[in-house]
């Protein structure tokens, strides 16, 4: 993709931070990170989202995201939130599949997602609905 950023970081057209990269991946810092050590993992061929990209190049991009959050912990995190966007409406703004690496620390301020509670059957009703799609 011609204008994509993460394209053109893979490309070397624009600098990163990088963390790890070999022939399918490239992971670097975020350049607006949540916390310090906010890592992207980015398959170097370009999928817009979850939706496009191979099962198998998820599986691997998942691996090395775990990699990267044992390094985190190694470095003084006390967890990870590790996440990707899938849509704009989901906050997707680079539209080239990513998986965040985001470190967490006591105190460091950032709520959890925020919960609600089933309707009456809505938990059995969805659930069949999922089920009935794959």
């Amino acid at each position: 993709m011609e204008n994509c950023i993460f394209c053109k970081i893979i490309k070397k057209e624009i600098p990163c931070e990088k963390v790890y990269e070999d022939e399918a991946a490239l992971a670097f810092l975020d350049i607006n990170p949540v916390n310090i050590g906010h890592t992207l993992v980015v398959s170097k061929k370009h999928f817009e989202n979850i939706y496009d990209i191979d099962e198998d190049l998820v599986a691997y991009l998942a691996k090395i995201a775990k990699k990267i959050s044992i390094a985190l912990k190694k470095m003084g995190a006390s967890g990870t939130n590790i996440t990707t966007n899938n849509g704009e409406v989901a906050g997707q703004v680079v539209l080239h599949y990513h998986i965040h690496i985001i470190p967490r620390f006591e105190g460091d301020g950032l709520a959890p997602w925020p919960t609600r509670k089933h309707k009456e059957g809505e938990m059995e009703e969805t659930a069949k609905k999922i089920s009935s799609m794959l």
